[in-house]
């Protein structure tokens, strides 16, 4: 069994109850209690929760463009998932591992195109 936080620092739960250890920001990045179970979480410098694991062998990664959207995340089971956004932060695309796709980016239009068919060209007019 692997040693813990908590049995590191000799941490009295009877008296001081839960252990929870915070970043700079304020935010939770360690939690213990009594019966061994614990948590640990890393975020960006933007604040989202980047990192998560717990002592039951359960991960997740998340990764955020640089307007703060979750673009990508990942689990310990196998399951992740992609996002796009467009300019205005709106989801265009959506792709996981369980096969299902929402793709909604702008398709690029064919109008003005020239084709070739039987010899004779002709110029595409989108309707």
């Amino acid at each position: 069994m692997k040693t813990t936080v908590a049995q590191l620092l000799k941490h009295d739960f009877k008296s001081k109850g839960d252990l929870k250890l915070y970043d700079a920001n304020g935010k939770e990045i360690y939690f213990e209690d009594s019966s061994g179970f614990w948590y640990k979480r890393d975020y960006d410098s933007n604040g989202n929760l980047i990192y998560y694991e717990n002592s039951k062998e359960y991960w997740i990664k998340r990764e955020y463009n640089t307007n703060g959207n979750l673009i990508y995340l990942e689990d310990s089971k196998g399951y992740w998932d992609k996002r796009d956004y467009d300019s205005n932060g709106n989801l265009i695309y959506y792709g996981d591992s369980d096969g299902e796709i929402i793709d909604n980016r702008p398709k690029k239009s064919c109008n003005g195109k020239v084709v070739e068919i039987d010899g004779k060209q002709y110029k595409l007019t989108e309707i």
